[in-house]
């Protein structure tokens, strides 16, 4: 058997571009439960409030699980240079398209298989 710890993907929203994601395995998905419980716990007690605060502080706890994913899941890119420099994930992460870091925060999440209602934190 052959097991490859990596899955490559080619980007939808940047032609040319091709970004590898983790694979979920158990020191892995130990690891990212560690860092989205807490957050997670208190972005859908925000969610459940009724004031514009709490929708406002519930969007920006999502925006900061994404950039948790794709740090724990984005292993590398290829194909885009960002002011100049070749795009590591951490370039990506702090300069990169927008359309782009979702196309990967939701590659990464679907390897971890999540349901839809978790991806959407």
């Amino acid at each position: 058997m052959e097991h490859a710890s990596t899955v490559r993907h080619e980007s939808k929203t940047a032609p040319g571009v091709t970004f590898r994601v983790a694979r979920m395995s158990m020191s892995r998905r130990i690891e990212l439960t560690r860092m989205v419980r807490e957050l997670g716990q208190k972005c859908e007690f925000l969610k459940a409030g009724s004031s514009w605060d709490d929708q406002v502080q519930a969007a920006l706890i999502s925006q900061e699980m994404d950039r948790l994913y794709l740090q724990w899941g984005l292993v590398e890119v290829h194909g885009l240079r960002i002011d100049g420099e070749e795009a590591g994930p951490e370039l990506v992460i702090s300069k990169g398209p927008e359309t782009l870091t979702q196309e990967m925060v939701a590659a990464v999440k679907a390897e971890c298989h999540l349901s839809e209602a978790e991806r959407k934190n």
